[in-house]
């Protein structure tokens, strides 16, 4: 099980833009898809207080259910891209 965990929607395009980063870097990842209906997005729930999606947890850095598509993409640059 790696340390990183991306909960997203298949054929989300701010997904999408956070998987492209993940691979970019290298970087192990463990992928959660989870259902189109926002009801039945438990798991998101618990994990970040909302039912939106991408949201990533870093276990490494203590990082838990950091949401928006652009702050994690910047999150990664910084702590794992050229950033680091």
């Amino acid at each position: 099980m790696a340390a990183i965990t991306l909960y997203e929607l298949p054929g989300c395009p701010f997904c999408a833009s956070v998987r492209s980063k993940l691979d970019e870097l290298d970087l192990e990842y463990d992928v959660v898809e989870v259902s189109a209906a926002h009801s039945a997005r438990t798991e998101v729930e618990e994990v970040s207080g909302q039912t939106g999606v991408p949201v990533l947890t870093d276990e490494d850095h203590d990082v838990h259910g950091m949401a928006e598509s652009s702050d994690i993409v910047g999150y990664l640059e910084e702590t794992y891209g050229n950033g680091a």
